[in-house]
């Protein structure tokens, strides 16, 4: 698996893309945080319980507001695999995948484990977060993909039948690799969705999200962003789903107001098609970044997917600053998630004077091991 070399960074060009790693980051979580007390919720269930407008703000879960789930956590681990996998091209290995996979299985140790372990040296300092080792609801599907040290691939998936959303909302820090060509993004994408979720609907659902977030970390438009994604996955088997999805999801735009009901309508099932169309749909109309998360999460489906989708995709689009002050104050794990995102784009920009085949620094290789 290649990759481009990317643009000269200069100062602007490196603050700007931090401010989008940080909003992608962050609105991932705060949307999640957002939806998460209405996961299980109807529409209905929703405004019984948060007013008849429904849920306009963090409430409580998990034993406090503002607390994330596992779509946080695992989009966490993410980065985590994706700066590991760049550490180690330095010793010649290239897979991302299977660097992206050992990540994840740290995720997994951390939903069965009381605590970092510190005599795993090898883990990396995210695996010794302690807020991170809190059970927040994973599917079955997630458990069973990373339930065992077998690496789903394309060619042998887990689950196979699995359509839903999980692997859709772990998968917006691929598209922050602003340095690859976006078929590149897609693809590595869809072989680490297919750890967990081996229907077509759920892998390419995952491609499409992070060559969406790709394009808007690169600066274009929402609307241009979906049509690039539309383009690449036309050549793609099973891919009809999931561009019908897109296509609803942008004619939907020009049907009047937006409302619950139409947010409902795209997101269907809840199934990683219908998620990404009504997150897209929810970022295209949103006022700004506070309506935008509380269209999405606020109906019958699962409203944490939602949030996180949409959170994504707003944050890649406007950086750390359009997202609701207030939210992020509470926001479970912010410090965590702020360090991993600087970390990220320092590592994206400024790699080589971390780490090269000649020496390394010593405190980067700590943090992000090369085993």
């Amino acid at each position: 698996m290649g990759v481009t070399t990317g643009a000269v960074w200069g100062r602007a060009e490196q603050q700007d893309y931090r401010s989008r790693v940080r909003g992608t980051l962050l609105g991932v979580a705060v949307g999640d945080a957002l939806g998460g007390p209405a996961d299980a919720l109807s529409l209905a269930e929703i405004r019984a319980a948060y007013g008849g407008q429904g849920l306009l703000d963090l409430a409580p879960g998990h034993g406090r507001r503002g607390s994330v789930t596992h779509h946080t956590q695992l989009t966490l681990f993410t980065v985590d695999g994706l700066i590991r996998a760049q550490v180690r091209r330095d010793t010649g290995a290239w897979h991302p995948p299977t660097d992206l996979h050992r990540a994840y299985l740290r995720w997994a140790a951390t939903q069965r484990d009381w605590g970092p372990d510190e005599r795993r040296a090898e883990d990396g300092w995210l695996a010794r977060q302690e807020w991170l080792y809190a059970r927040r609801d994973p599917t079955r599907a997630l458990l069973i993909g990373f339930g065992d040290r077998t690496m789903g691939t394309l060619e042998s998936p887990k689950n196979p039948d699995e359509t839903g959303p999980e692997a859709v909302a772990r998968s917006a820090p691929f598209g922050l690799l602003v340095g690859w060509e976006p078929q590149l993004v897609v693809q590595l994408a869809v072989e680490c969705a297919a750890q967990t979720h081996g229907h077509p609907v759920a892998y390419l659902a995952a491609g499409a999200y992070a060559v969406i977030v790709h394009a808007l970390a690169r600066g274009d438009s929402l609307d241009g962003a979906v049509q690039r994604a539309l383009g690449l996955l036309t050549a793609r088997p099973g891919h009809q789903p999931v561009c019908d999805a897109l296509q609803h999801a942008l004619g939907a735009v020009r049907q009047g107001m937006p409302t619950p009901a139409r947010v409902e309508e795209l997101a269907g099932d809840g199934t990683a098609d219908g998620l990404l169309a009504a997150s897209v749909y929810c970022a295209l109309v949103g006022e700004d970044v506070r309506h935008g998360l509380c269209l999405a999460v606020n109906q019958s489906g699962p409203s944490a997917a939602a949030g996180a989708l949409t959170g994504g995709l707003l944050g890649a689009l406007h950086g750390e600053t359009a997202l609701p002050p207030a939210w992020l104050a509470e926001l479970e794990g912010r410090p965590t998630l702020l360090e991993l995102a600087d970390d990220f784009a320092m590592e994206m920009t400024q790699g080589p004077a971390l780490h090269g085949p000649a020496g390394a620094s010593p405190g980067w290789l700590a943090r992000y091991p090369r085993a």
